[in-house]
């Protein structure tokens, strides 16, 4: 049996969500609550492995199994993307080049093994775990981008979520009226919306003044989830009917 996710439109609309709950969630633990990005990312990494224990474990598709890791990845990809750019002082720019390095070995070493990047049919524990390292990894390198956007590039953070909304645009064009690879555009479309989600998520909890909508983290965070709560229920209730007998 399949152990992850069906791709479909309610399927990019959760990671959205999921990740822009990771921009703020991560946030909230690193900065609202001064936790430092050090142990915030010391205890969101422990709650990756150990829901990521719990999905490799699991002999099928779960929802709030799935859902749950991808949202460990999205927070704690959040406060080490943060962690290497102030922390360690990489800056946004340099953390970003890093982490695409990174993504494409782990991508390379993928193919090399597995001899195919596809997410429609895992249902062995190999292809699944470069398939959580690889989100573990592009959701470190959309906090990074994001933050660049936002931060460096001056396009603020309405900007910066509009420039990777249209870029979305145009992988979904591509995947509908191009003969480019659907395995390509997954991951490009996988990559760019954790971007999309860090700025998103900034513009949700930053200031007025500085371009957002002064939501906060614990606020931003609550609805966020609360949010995701419900689709996840759906999609519980959805798979639930597909293997109830008629």
């Amino acid at each position: 049996m399949r152990k992850i996710a069906e791709v479909n439109l309610i399927f990019w609309i959760m990671k959205i969500c999921a990740t822009t709950f990771g921009e703020t969630g991560g946030d909230m633990l690193s900065m609202t609550l001064n936790i430092g990005y050090g142990l915030s990312s010391i205890i969101l990494i422990s709650f990756f492995i150990f829901s990521l224990i719990i999905q490799l474990n699991s002999k099928k598709y779960i929802p709030f199994i799935y859902w749950l890791v991808i949202i460990a990845t999205s927070t704690a990809g959040t406060t080490m993307s943060d962690y290497m750019d102030r922390t360690m002082g990489l800056g946004y720019a340099k953390g970003s080049l890093i982490l695409v390095v990174l993504l494409c070995i782990i991508l390379f070493i993928w193919y090399k093994s597995e001899k195919s990047l596809s997410v429609t049919n895992i249902k062995t524990f190999r292809p699944e775990l470069f398939y959580w390292i690889t989100i573990l990894i592009s959701n470190t390198l959309g906090t990074a981008l994001g933050d660049y956007l936002a931060d460096d590039s001056g396009l603020g953070f309405a900007g910066g979520a509009l420039l990777i909304g249209s870029l979305l645009l145009v992988v979904v064009f591509a995947k509908y009226f191009t003969q480019i690879s659907t395995i390509f555009l997954f991951w490009i479309a996988f990559v760019l919306t954790r971007p999309f989600g860090a700025t998103f998520g900034d513009f949700l909890t930053k200031p007025l003044d500085k371009g957002g909508m002064d939501l906060g983290t614990i606020g931003s965070s609550i609805v966020l989830l609360t949010f995701l709560f419900v689709l996840i229920l759906y999609t519980t209730l959805k798979e639930k009917k597909q293997v109830t007998p008629i």
